[in-house]
């Protein structure tokens, strides 16, 4: 793996462990055994084919290879692989839900990760528009004036003849 990408499991829950409470860690963990209770991880969230969960998931991002039967919170990410079993709601930025994975619940999709490419781009966007009003105004002031030069000639002309007169 490489740069972005890349991330180091700092907790793991073997295939022949069971858990009951809820599970708080720091860093990313991997699950391939069973937890009845909520599993918060500041980090990314890994459960194996064969993992169980049954409470409410919050992480940075997850790939779910077990079951899970309680909401999932992630919002940077959420990936349901082919073995996934979800019976509950997600919340997250981007999701990925692999053929044959069963979900079973709603998907809200947020943009709770950081904006600043869309924020440069609508910055732009009113710059832009600031500019082209500026411009609109600028040349609106230009045809009063280039009227009002043309009013100015037409009566001096209008005065010459007068006087030829």
């Amino acid at each position: 793996m490489s740069g972005k990408n890349k991330f180091e499991i700092t907790t793991l829950i073997g295939r022949e462990t069971e858990l009951k409470g809820d599970f708080t860690a720091s860093g990313s963990v991997r699950i391939d055994g069973i937890v009845t209770g909520n599993v918060t991880v500041t980090g990314k969230l890994i459960l194996g084919a064969g993992s169980s969960v049954t409470g409410n998931l919050d992480c940075a991002a997850c790939i779910i290879g077990g079951t899970v039967l309680g909401d999932v919170s992630s919002p940077e990410k959420t990936e349901l692989t082919g073995t996934a079993k979800v019976v509950g709601n997600i919340t997250t930025n981007a999701i990925v839900i692999d053929e044959n994975a069963v979900f079973q619940g709603r998907c809200e999709m947020s943009e709770v990760k950081d904006n600043s490419k869309t924020n440069r781009m609508t910055a732009k966007a009113i710059k832009e528009s600031r500019k082209t009003a500026r411009q609109q105004i600028v040349a609106a002031l230009k045809n009063v004036t280039d009227s009002v030069d043309v009013e100015e000639t037409e009566e001096a002309e209008e005065s010459k003849v007068l006087d030829v007169m």
